[in-house]
């Protein structure tokens, strides 16, 4: 069996030129339920060699209590505003690769440190495949309704223009996990590694070619 995985110091590696290129910063995963920000997320850090921190999971354990609990006794406020500060909190620890809830991203002051401490890689799927996902869990507190399919419909109307300012956005679709990994690799080395400059010649230049006397006074007539 030939082995294609080029070692992690290899300065031609894509993990490298990522890891370079992201300094001190995470990256964030954003968008909707559904469209597999923890396990893409997972795979992505575990790539890179980077913590994985799933912001639900640290919001339950700050609160001692699961999100729908939270949901049911507190209220969505109060578990948007906890949201916010342990993202803050958890911003301040990259590198990491942090996969948020589907609402994170939609408050301005979360969006505003993401963009200071991160970049932001928007998960983007269609209806169906979300539903076709969040249908297989019961944990979902938005979708407690009458018509879920609906309530994904209007979520992702409002949403989508909020995740589009995220600095890059992979489409997440039914193919395997390691397709989308490996989108977001190619996207987060294009966008991270600045173009080599243009070689320039050694030694003075000659300076530009002037047009003879005549030739100049004739442009002028």
């Amino acid at each position: 069996m030939t082995d294609t995985t080029q070692p992690a110091s290899s300065p031609a590696a894509p993990e490298a030129a990522i890891l370079a290129g992201l300094g001190k910063r995470l990256i964030v995963l954003v968008g909707m339920m559904g469209v597999g920000k923890s396990t893409v997320g997972r795979r992505l850090a575990a790539r890179l060699r980077l913590p994985f921190v799933d912001a639900d999971t640290e919001i339950e354990t700050a609160a001692g209590m699961t999100i729908p609990e939270i949901f049911e006794s507190r209220g969505e406020d109060y578990f948007r505003n906890g949201e916010a500060r342990v993202i803050a909190r958890l911003l301040e620890n990259g590198p990491a690769v942090l996969a948020t809830g589907g609402g994170a991203f939609m408050r301005e002051e979360t969006r505003r440190r993401i963009h200071e401490k991160a970049v932001s890689v928007w998960l983007k799927a269609d209806v169906d495949v979300i539903m076709r996902r969040v249908r297989r869990r019961a944990d979902r507190p938005l979708l407690q309704t009458a018509d879920p399919e609906g309530t994904v419909a209007r979520l992702l109307n409002e949403r989508e223009p909020v995740y589009q300012l995220a600095d890059l956005t992979i489409f997440s679709r039914d193919v395997p996990h390691d397709r989308v990994v490996e989108d977001c690799m190619e996207a987060l080395q294009a966008f991270l590694s600045p173009p080599e400059a243009e070689a320039q010649p050694a030694g003075p230049q000659p300076d530009p070619v002037q047009p003879d006397p005549p030739q100049a006074m004739g442009a002028l007539r």
